[in-house]
C-alpha cells in the first residue's frame, strides 16, 4: 500500500513579474503639478523582504515644503476650489479610472515596497483605493446635502502624512474626500514606502488636475513636521502611532489647526460559545494577521467564551498551520515581510516578555526566506490582562488568547485598553451582538466579520486611537468649513 503524500497540497510558486512595476532609477518630489529635483539628501527605498535597493529618492527639505504648500494655496484660490463639484467629480472620476486601469503594476509596486503579498494588494489594495475616489466622486458635487448646512466652503490646504502599511488606500481615503470639498493637498508619504505616492503623483498628471492640487513630497519624519506646523496649512491630518500622534498634537496646540488623526489600536475579537466556529476561526485569523498584522485595527486580542476555548483555540492552531508565510511576490503567499528588521525585534522582544510574564507560546511551523524582514505568525495562550502583550498594540502577527465567563466580563476586558479603534463580536445571537457592541468603548465594531472597510461608512477611532473619520459623508466634514 502507497504512503499518502505528507505533503498533499504543497503548491508550485505562481510568481508575479517585479518587472511589472516599471521601477526608476531615481524619484522625485512631485510639487505644482511636475516632478522636480528636491532639496533634500538622496536615500534608497529597500524592498523588506530581500533587503535589497529599489530605486533612489530625492527627498525635500523645509524650502521645498514651502514650494509645495505655495503651490497648494495658489491652486486652492484660483484654481481648484472656484470649479463646479460636477468639474471636480469629473477628476475624481478619471484619477478612479487610472488606478483601475493602472492596478496590476501598481499592486506590484506596493508589493516591492512594502512586503505585503501582492494577492492582498491587488485583490484589496487597489480595488478599494479605486473605490474610494468614485464614492467621493459623487460627493462633489451633493455637499449641500451633506448635512453640514447650505454651500459648505472648503476648508484650505490640507496637509497629510501617511504611513507605511497601506500607502496608496491610506493616501486615497484622505486625498479623495479633500479634493471632493475643493480642498487642496500636500502630501508626506512614510519614507520607507514612497513609490506608490509618488507614481500616483503620474496619475494626477494623466487625470489632467490643475497644478498645485496635489503635491507629494518625501522624506523623513521632519518633512513631515515641517509640513503640519507650517503656516500656510489650515488642516492637518496624521495617520502613524499613538506615540508620534502625541508628539503632534502638542507640536499643534495653539496654531489655530484642524487636526485629525488615525493613530494606534489593540483590536479584539470576542468570540462567545454560540458563534458559528469555522466562520468565527476565518475571521478571527484574517484580523489577526492579514497584512502581516500590520494593521492599526488588527484584531491583536483575542476573547473566546470558557467553555469553548479548548476547542476553539484547538481550531485556530489548524488554521493558522496552514498560512503560508514566505516571498510576497508568490501569489499563494499569505504572510509576506514585515517592514523593517526593527520591527521584527520589537515584536520578538514583546513576545518573550509575553512568555516570562506567563504566556505560552506557539509558532507556526513555517520555514521563513534566508533574507529579509519575516516573522512567522504566533499564538500567545495564557494571558493575562495585566501582560504586557494584551496592553499594548501589537501592530504584527501575534495573537493573545483571553477567555470570558459572561457577556460583561468580556465587555470590560475588551474595553481594559487605551485604545479605541475597532472590534468584532462572533455571535449566532443577534441581541447579544448588539448588547455587546453598545457596551464597547471603540469606534467600529463588526458583527459576524472581521476587517470590512467600505467607502460608503464611517471608519474612525476613540481615546488613544485618535479623532475624527473616513469613509461615507462623515468623511467630508473635516475638509469643511464648518
Amino acid at each position: 500500500m502507497t504512503e499518502p503524500d505528507a505533503n498533499p497540497l504543497e503548491y508550485a510558486p505562481a510568481l508575479e513579474s517585479a518587472t511589472v512595476a516599471a521601477l526608476r532609477e531615481r524619484y522625485r518630489p512631485f510639487i505644482d503639478g511636475e516632478f522636480t529635483d528636491g532639496t533634500g539628501a538622496v536615500f534608497s527605498s529597500v524592498n523588506p523582504a530581500t533587503g535589497e535597493p529599489l530605486a533612489e529618492i530625492t527627498s525635500s527639505a523645509e524650502s521645498d515644503v514651502d514650494r509645495a504648500v505655495a503651490a497648494a494655496e495658489n491652486a486652492f484660490r484660483h484654481r481648484w476650489a472656484a470649479i463646479s463639484g460636477t468639474d471636480r467629480a469629473k477628476y475624481l472620476f478619471r484619477i478612479a479610472r487610472l488606478l483601475q486601469e493602472r492596478s496590476r503594476e501598481l499592486a506590484v509596486l506596493e508589493t516591492l515596497d512594502t512586503g505585503k503579498p501582492v494577492r492582498q494588494a491587488t485583490e484589496f489594495d487597489l480595488p478599494n483605493a479605486a473605490a474610494w475616489f468614485l464614492h467621493y466622486a459623487g460627493w462633489a458635487d451633493k455637499l449641500d446635502h451633506a448635512g453640514f448646512g447650505p454651500s459648505p466652503a472648503p476648508l484650505g490646504v490640507t496637509g497629510q502624512v501617511v504611513p507605511s502599511n497601506f500607502p496608496l488606500l491610506l493616501l486615497a481615503q484622505r486625498i479623495a474626500p479633500a479634493l471632493a470639498c475643493g480642498s487642496t493637498v500636500v502630501v508626506k508619504p512614510s519614507e520607507r514606502t514612497p513609490l506608490s505616492a509618488l507614481v500616483f503623483g503620474e496619475i494626477c498628471e494623466q487625470a489632467g488636475l490643475p497644478p498645485g492640487t496635489v503635491n507629494i513630497l518625501p522624506g523623513d519624519s521632519g518633512t513631515g513636521a515641517s509640513l503640519l506646523t507650517h503656516r500656510g496649512v489650515r488642516h492637518a491630518v496624521f495617520t502613524g502611532s499613538t506615540e508620534v500622534g502625541e508628539r503632534v498634537r502638542r507640536d499643534l496646540a495653539g496654531r489655530g489647526k484642524r487636526v485629525t488623526s488615525e493613530l494606534g489600536g489593540n483590536g479584539v475579537n470576542i468570540v462567545f460559545a454560540d458563534a458559528a466556529p469555522e466562520e468565527a476561526v476565518r475571521g478571527v485569523v484574517e484580523g489577526a494577521f492579514f497584512n502581516q498584522g500590520r494593521v492599526r485595527c488588527a484584531g491583536s486580542r483575542l476573547l473566546v467564551e470558557e467553555s469553548a476555548a479548548e476547542e476553539f483555540v484547538a481550531r485556530l492552531r489548524d488554521r493558522m498551520a496552514e498560512l503560508r508565510v514566505g516571498d510576497p511576490m508568490d501569489r499563494n503567499t499569505d504572510v509576506g515581510s514585515l517592514g523593517s528588521t526593527a520591527e521584527v525585534e520589537r515584536l520578538s522582544e514583546l513576545v518573550e516578555r509575553g512568555v516570562a510574564e506567563g504566556a505560552s507560546r506557539w509558532t507556526v511551523p513555517a520555514t521563513l526566506p534566508r533574507h529579509g524582514d519575516f516573522m512567522a505568525p504566533t499564538l500567545l495562550t495564557d494571558v493575562q490582562q495585566s501582560m504586557s502583550v494584551a496592553r499594548t498594540e501589537v501592530f504584527g502577527p501575534v495573537l493573545s488568547v483571553l477567555t470570558f465567563r459572561t457577556a460583561r466580563e468580556a465587555v470590560t476586558k475588551a474595553d481594559n485598553t487605551p485604545y479605541g479603534l475597532a472590534a468584532g463580536v462572533w455571535s449566532e445571537k443577534g441581541s447579544r451582538a448588539l448588547w455587546t457592541a453598545r457596551g464597547l468603548r471603540t469606534g467600529v465594531v463588526w458583527a459576524n466579520t472581521f476587517h470590512r472597510f467600505d467607502p460608503t461608512a464611517p471608519f474612525g477611532g476613540r481615546g488613544e486611537s485618535g479623532n475624527g473619520h473616513v469613509g461615507g459623508a462623515a468623511g467630508l466634514e473635516a475638509y469643511l468649513d464648518v
